[in-house]
């Protein structure tokens, strides 16, 4: 009995996995597409000048946390339109998407008004004049590209959401090929174009984010698995009821994001007390942590599409299972990825330097990154079980202070104040990880248990708050 018990456990956990990976593969494609194409912008930039490669780095250094912050706050949406459409509700989910849209072009405006005049912070920061120009007209590039880059985010998460989540491989593939003809034309000047340098690739950036909007925005107006809701488009005005319902879940998420982001990057800068070789061997490390990354933020998306689905549906047990099978595929997939840094991390740390120095602390900061893997998968594949739920507030205020209050204080402890190093620095990266893992998976199980417990009429509040949506 009790091995037909764990045959019957391994055969449901590999059918909800096999389903999770088909969804969520192509979404890890995408990804990885998306780092691709900030690689042959760095690579290209760095062809022209030192000057144009710095100011490309520290221009990404200020937009990537607008981005992040942004894109936090839209991505919950694809959980709203799972939701809707396991209960069957087209109307509601043409709603969203159009709300969503308005809020796609605050957004944008508040990311041109924080980017589009960086010279005084620059300036106040004491970087040469060059390198402030160069990063200065790279971010006013950008911004031409901002309103395109979030609509786009969030016609993904109405594709996504109805488990449609190829368009976005195939149309982050055909970004990556108008990325490097269009950074050749306007990096170093040809077909007729000047030779802008590394503002060539701010411009080249928003030229894809245009294409990649009107690509997906033509897609969803022309395909067959949209002709149900392409019935029910209409121009719509922005309506509170839904503003807020977005905005409740998206804040927290993209606030979340921002403590998670901000934890790395403070200690990236914390390793500058270090020495440069510190950086360099620190900067190896969490990229390659940064590229294995995508495969469990990939599975997280889909782990979320497919429980908020179930939830819609009704079926809390199946929320309930598909959230845990998913938090464990995701575990097992960093798993394979830290064995590979514990077996061979020469091999790997020699992809990216033959600095000798750099290359000795690289690989002892991969042992520490192969430990976090776990935490890492463990951590996003619970967030996406959450998100799946709507549920964004808790796991903010869990990220703050697994981050911010434990992570961040102990690896200055270890590193800085009892000078251990870089490899104490992540002592502290991976204290807080693993308890940001624990407590959203804790916090997992403590909403499932309750949506199982309760009656059936009470089981889901937004069932009863899309009943007073009008119609």
């Amino acid at each position: 009995m009790k091995q037909y018990k764990l045959y019957s456990r391994i055969k449901r956990f590999s059918h909800e996995s096999s389903l999770t990976l088909k969804l969520g593969l192509p979404v890890i494609v995408a990804q990885l597409l998306l780092i691709l194409m900030q690689f042959v912008d760095t690579v290209m930039a760095g062809h022209v000048s030192s000057y144009d490669l710095a100011g490309l780095a520290i221009a990404t250094a200020l937009y990537h946390p607008v981005f992040l912050l942004m894109l936090g706050i839209l991505i919950p949406l694809g959980a709203i339109i799972a939701q809707l459409f396991g209960a069957e509700k087209p109307v509601e989910i043409v709603t969203n998407v159009i709300q969503g849209l308005w809020i796609s072009l605050v957004l944008a405006f508040i990311s041109i008004l924080v980017l589009a005049n960086p010279e005084p912070l620059l300036y106040w920061m004491g970087y040469e004049e060059e390198v402030i120009r160069i990063a200065g007209d790279y971010l006013r590039a950008l911004c031409w590209g901002m309103p395109a880059v979030y609509a786009f985010i969030v016609l993904r998460m109405f594709s996504e959401g109805l488990s449609i989540t190829r368009p976005t491989m195939y149309l982050s593939l055909v970004g990556l090929g108008v990325n490097i003809v269009s950074n050749y034309a306007l990096i170093f000047g040809h077909f007729g174009f000047p030779a802008l340098g590394a503002v060539g690739a701010g411009w080249t950036t928003s030229v894809v984010h245009w294409v990649m909007f009107i690509a997906m925005l033509a897609f969803c107006l022309k395909a067959p698995r949209f002709e149900n809701y392409r019935k029910l488009l209409a121009f719509s005005r922005p309506v509170w009821l839904y503003l807020r319902e977005i905005l409740r879940i998206g804040l927290p998420n993209g606030f979340g994001l921002a403590a998670e982001t901000s934890l790395f990057a403070v200690v990236s800068l914390l390793m500058g007390t270090f020495g440069v070789t510190a950086i360099a061997g620190h900067q190896v490390a969490i990229n390659v942590a940064s590229v294995t990354f995508m495969i469990p933020m990939g599975l997280s998306i889909a782990i979320s599409i497919r429980v908020g689905q179930a939830k819609g549906r009704g079926n809390y047990g199946d929320s309930r299972y598909i959230g845990y099978a998913g938090i464990l595929l995701c575990i097992l997939m960093m798993a394979i990825s830290a064995s590979v840094f514990v077996l061979v991390p020469e091999l790997v740390v020699g992809l990216y330097t033959d600095d000798e120095d750099v290359r000795t602390l690289a690989v002892q900061l991969l042992y520490m990154a192969a430990i976090f893997q776990l935490s890492d998968g463990m951590q996003v594949g619970a967030l996406g079980a959450l998100r799946g739920l709507k549920d964004t507030r808790v796991p903010f205020i869990t990220n703050v202070v697994a981050y911010w209050g434990i992570g961040l204080p102990l690896a200055y402890l270890v590193g800085v104040h009892y000078n251990v190093g870089p490899v104490g620095m992540w002592v502290g990266l991976i204290m807080g990880l693993s308890i940001a893992a624990v407590l959203h998976s804790w916090r997992f199980r403590i909403l499932t248990k309750r949506l199982l417990n309760l009656p059936d009429r009470e089981k889901s509040i937004d069932n009863q708050i899309l009943q007073m949506i009008p119609k």
